[in-house]
């Protein structure tokens, strides 16, 4: 009865929590983010507003008294940290849109290269640098990789067989010197899909799946377990194991 109660509790208890467990991630990277706006960037620029009021204020009452000065600094941070808290983080967010529109003029992009190129020339950001900006490139930049249609591949060999994302045609070199029609291919790893591997094969090799994207690579994050509702067969994979009673193994290894 305890073990049956226990197993209950654990299986209720798992399916719960990974029910909740998205939201609760989502949540929580959505309020570091915010917070992280907001300390690296809202609290730096609430300090030098509040200074700056306190210090026009100064000079519009021409007020000469270091210990009233000083009160009022005082007085000014404390209440625009409790009125004006938002205004940094506001402000923090309508610089980064401002440096993104930026980035998309000439002269913003001509900068920003110079910027980067200096980067990975320093002995170790250029150790890190790099690799940083990949990620973040997959993540946040508007021109993502495009994907035209999910396909399976026999990848790492023949007989295994891998669920891929075709991303172009293949090289015209390759075309040419093996008088077929290419198709590359990118093979995301499981679970991260951010990394994967990128694979020319011809054309006639691949199977096209009728699944999107999205489910392609939820599949691949889940190892397989979460599968598109209209590829799923009612076969068990691996059967029940067949169970064999002492007295069948030793009629079976004893010849009659």
């Amino acid at each position: 009865m305890a073990m049956g109660f226990w197993d209950d509790f654990k299986r209720f208890f798992f399916r719960g929590l990974a029910a909740l467990l998205p939201t609760v991630l989502t949540v929580a990277i959505i309020i570091w983010l915010f917070s992280l706006i907001q300390t690296h960037f809202g609290e730096f620029i609430n300090k030098w507003s509040a200074e700056l009021t306190a210090r026009f204020y100064v000079w519009i009452h021409g007020i000469t008294d270091a210990k009233e000065v000083n009160q009022l600094h005082l007085n000014v941070s404390v209440w625009w940290d409790k009125w004006f808290f938002w205004f940094g983080f506001f402000l923090a967010i309508t610089g980064l849109y401002v440096f993104g529109r930026f980035l998309t003029s000439f002269l913003g992009r001509l900068v920003w290269r110079i910027t980067e190129r200096t980067l990975i020339q320093v002995p170790v950001i250029k150790q890190i640098y790099p690799s940083v900006k990949q990620v973040t490139d997959f993540l946040l930049a508007e021109r993502k990789m495009e994907y035209s249609k999910v396909v399976a591949v026999e990848y790492p060999r023949k007989g295994i067989w891998s669920i891929g994302l075709a991303t172009s045609s293949g090289m015209r070199t390759l075309d040419e010197a093996l008088q077929g029609d290419l198709v590359t291919v990118f093979v995301p790893s499981s679970p991260m899909p951010i990394t994967g591997y990128t694979i020319t094969v011809s054309r006639n090799e691949i199977i096209d799946l009728p699944i999107s994207i999205d489910e392609a690579l939820r599949f691949t994050i889940s190892g397989g377990v979460i599968q598109p509702l209209h590829e799923r067969t009612d076969e068990i994979p691996f059967g029940p194991k067949k169970t064999h009673t002492l007295t069948e193994t030793r009629d079976k290894e004893i010849p009659k």
